[in-house]
C-alpha cells in the first residue's frame, strides 16, 4: 500500500532518532489558539532504521494547538504515549487505554471545532474528529477492515494551577491516517496448532497463521511475544490451540525481549509454565520460532524458555521445530500442475524455471478423460479431476497405470457454468468442491477423495460458491461467492464435529469478506500462511492482482505486475515459489524478481498442490 497524497503537508512538530542521535525537523508550523484545524495529515514514510518521536506542548499553546499536538503524538514511536499524556490533564491520562483499540481512517483525522465564541471565557473547548473509516485494529492486535464515518469528540479545559490548556475528556483508543498506520504497524503472524486437523503419521502437527498486528519500532518483539501467550484471536480461537498453559505470561519484571549475537531468543515465562515436560515445552518454543523467524532482521533460530525461577525450561531450533510441526516453506510441492490443450493433466518441475511439461502418470495424464480443471493432493500422490462439461469429479492415483473409475460426484446443472468448480484439497487430503446447480447449490467435503460426499453446512453463506480454496492448515477456506452480479473473496472457519451417524458434520462459519473494495473477483489462491493473491476489480476499474490478508489488510510490499486477461491464478503457500495463471497469453508464470514468462499457448487451470 502506498502512501496517500493529497493536500498541502505541514512540517511535523516530531522528532527524528537516527542512529545514536537526536535530529528535530525544522519549521514547526504555528497553529491558531482558535478556529478551525486542517486534517492531521499522515506523515510521509521515514526510513525503517527512523524512530520518530512527538514534541511535547509548547508553553501556553492554545486549544487547537493542543489537539494537533496530540493527534501527532499518537503517530509516533513513543512506547507507553508518555508525550500523548502531556496533552492530557492527569485524570484524563489516567483513564486513558490507548492499547484498547487503533482506528484508521482513509486519511488523517479532520478537527472540527465545537465550542460557542461567547462562552470562550468558561474556559471551555470541544472539537469532533472526523474521518472515513478504513479499518480497526483491536485490543488483541486483530485488523479488521471497516467503513463509514468516523466522529468522536474531544473536550479541553484550562487547568487552574497552571494556566494551560490540556484534554479532559477524549475516546479510547488512537486514531490516524492510512499511511501513518502502515509506518506505525506490521502484520506478524503468530502460530498456533491447528484443532480439527489430525497429527501426522510422525505426529508432526498442523500450524495455523494467526496474522496481528504490532507497532514495528516499538520493541516488535517484546509485543509479539505478549499477544502469542495471550492465545488466538477471537476468530480462530474455535479452530487453533496453543501449548503454552492458560495464564502463561513474561517472568516478573520482564520489560524487553531481543535475540542475543547468535540469533537467539531467550524468553522468562511465569510460574504457569513450570511444570510442563519437555514435549509439550518444545511445541511451545517451536510456535515462538515460527512467530518470529521474519520479525527481525536475521530472525530468530532458536529459542530458549526459562521457568520462573530462571532455570532452563528447554531449548530448540529451527531444524527441531520444523519436525514438531508442518509450516508453509517446510516441504515445497515438487511440481506445478496445469490442463494443456488436449485437456489432460500435465505437469512442470516446481521453481525450476523449466517450460517442459508431460503428462502426469494415471489416468488423467495417461487416458482420453477430457478435463476442464485438476487439484492434486499435498502430497501428490492423488488428483481429482473435473469433466470438460463439468459434470463430473473424478479421483485417481498418480501412479502410471492406475484407472478412473467412476465420479465421486455428479452435478445436475444444466449449463457448464451451473456445474462444479475446481476441487481443493486441504491438509487432512479430505477434497472440497463447489456444485454451482441453481436448484441445489453446495459446497461439499469427501473424506480423503472417497465415499459419500458430505453437505457442508454454511449459514453465514449469502450467495453462491464460484470458487474454493482450502488453507494448508484445513482450518480456513476461502470462497469466492457471487450475488447480485458481484463477487467477493470470504474467509471462513472450517468446523468440524462427530455426527450422529459416525460420519463428520462439518460448517464454515464466521465468513466474511476480504475485499470489501472490489466489485468483482475472478481468481484467487492461497499466497502464504495468512495471505492470497487475488485478481479482481473495483467499480469502474479495470482488472487488478494484488496481495491479501486473511484479515482484510494488504500486506506490505509490491503487488503482482499487471498481466492482461487473468482467467485463474495458482500460488503456493511456499512464497518462495512462482505465481501460476492462466491468461489471453495460455499458462504464464511469475518468478521473484522477473516478468510474467509464457509457458504454452494453450492450456488452462494452474495449479499448485492442495
Amino acid at each position: 500500500m502506498g502512501a496517500e497524497g493529497g493536500g498541502r503537508r505541514r512540517a511535523p512538530r516530531m522528532g527524528v532518532f537516527v542512529g545514536c542521535g537526536a535530529v528535530l525537523l525544522a519549521g514547526c508550523a504555528s497553529m491558531p489558539d482558535s478556529g478551525d484545524l486542517r486534517g492531521v495529515e499522515s506523515t510521509p514514510r521515514q526510513d525503517a532504521q527512523v524512530r520518530v518521536f512527538a514534541m511535547p506542548p509548547r508553553e501556553n499553546a492554545g486549544p487547537a494547538e493542543i489537539v494537533q499536538g496530540f493527534l501527532e503524538a499518537l503517530t509516533s514511536d513513543d512506547p507507553q504515549y508518555e508525550t500523548a499524556r502531556k496533552y492530557l490533564t492527569g485524570g484524563a491520562s489516567r483513564r486513558w487505554r490507548p492499547d484498547q483499540s487503533t482506528t484508521v481512517l482513509s486519511d488523517g483525522p479532520n478537527t472540527v471545532p465545537q465550542h460557542n465564541r461567547s462562552r470562550e471565557a468558561n474556559d471551555d473547548y470541544s472539537y469532533t474528529l472526523t474521518g472515513s473509516r478504513f479499518a480497526v485494529v483491536d485490543a488483541q492486535h486483530a485488523y479488521t477492515p471497516a467503513s463509514g464515518s468516523y466522529s468522536r469528540t474531544v473536550h479541553l479545559t484550562l487547568e487552574k494551577k497552571t494556566d494551560q490548556w490540556r484534554i479532559d475528556s477524549l475516546p479510547q483508543g488512537v486514531v490516524m491516517g492510512r499511511s501513518d498506520f502502515q509506518r506505525n504497524y506490521v502484520s506478524v503472524n503468530k502460530y498456533y496448532y491447528a484443532s480439527n486437523v489430525p497429527a501426522a503419521e510422525g505426529g508432526q502437527l498442523s500450524t495455523v497463521a494467526d496474522p496481528v498486528y504490532v507497532r514495528s519500532k516499538v520493541d516488535a518483539v517484546t509485543s509479539t511475544v505478549r499477544a502469542l501467550l495471550k492465545g488466538p484471536t477471537r476468530w480462530l480461537d474455535p479452530a487453533a490451540t496453543s501449548s503454552f498453559p492458560s495464564g502463561t505470561a513474561l517472568g516478573k519484571g520482564v520489560t524487553s525481549l531481543s535475540p542475543d549475537d547468535q540469533n537467539k531468543l531467550t524468553v522468562p515465562l511465569n510460574d504457569k509454565a513450570d511444570r510442563v515436560g519437555r514435549t509439550q515445552c518444545s511445541r511451545m518454543a517451536a510456535q515462538l520460532l515460527f512467530t518470529l523467524q521474519d520479525l527481525t532482521p536475521t530472525g530468530v533460530n532458536q529459542v530458549e524458555l526459562e521457568r520462573s525461577d530462571g532455570r532452563k525450561l528447554c531449548e530448540l531450533n529451527e531444524g527441531r521445530a520444523e519436525i514438531i510441526a508442518s509450516h508453509g516453506t517446510a516441504q515445497p510441492p515438487e511440481y506445478e500442475y496445469f490442463v494443456d490443450g488436449k485437456q489432460r493433466l500435465v505437469r512442470m518441475p516446481s521453481g525450476s524455471g523449466s517450460h517442459q511439461f508431460e503428462p502426469v502418470p494415471g489416468a488423467l495424464g495417461e487416458g482420453d478423460r477430457k478435463l476442464r480443471a485438476a487439484a492434486v493432493s499435498r502430497d501428490e500422490d492423488t488428483a481429482a479431476g473435473v469433466s470438460f462439461d463439468g459434470q463430473y469429479l473424478y479421483v485417481t492415483s498418480l501412479v502410471a497405470g492406475a484407472p478412473l473409475g467412476d465420479a465421486v460426484l455428479t452435478s445436475q446443472g444444466v449449463s457448464e457454468d451451473d456445474r462444479l468448480t475446481t476441487p481443493s484439497w486441504d491438509g487432512a487430503e479430505d477434497l472440497w468442491v463447489a456444485d454451482r446447480d441453481p436448484r441445489n447449490s453446495r459446497l461439499v467435503m469427501l473424506e480423503k477423495g472417497a465415499g459419500q460426499p458430505i453437505e457442508v453446512r454454511t449459514p453465514d453463506l449469502d450467495g453462491r460458491v464460484e470458487a474454493v480454496r482450502v488453507a494448508a492448515d484445513g482450518e480456513r477456506i476461502a470462497l469466492i461467492v457471487k450475488k447480485d452480479g458481484k463477487t467477493s473473496l470470504q474467509i471462513g472457519r472450517v468446523d468440524r464435529e462427530s455426527g450422529a451417524d459416525g460420519r463428520p458434520a462439518v460448517s464454515i462459519l464466521q465468513l466474511h469478506s476480504v475485499t470489501p473494495q472490489l466489485e468483482e473477483v475472478t481468481a484467487m489462491s492461497w499466497a502464504g500462511d495468512s495471505r492470497l493473491v487475488v485478481v479482481g476489480r473495483e467499480s469502474g476499474g479495470v482488472q487488478q492482482m494484488r496481495y491479501v490478508q486473511v484479515d482484510g489488510s494488504v500486506p506490505a510490499g509490491n503487488a503482482p505486475p499487471s498481466l492482461t486477461g487473468v482467467k485463474q491464478i495458482a500460488a503456493s503457500e511456499d512464497e518462495r515459489l512462482p505465481l501460476v495463471a492462466y491468461s489471453e497469453d495460455g499458462i504464464v508464470r511469475l518468478s521473484a524478481g522477473a516478468q510474467w514468462q509464457k509457458v504454452v499457448k494453450t492450456g488452462m487451470a494452474p495449479v499448485y498442490p492442495g
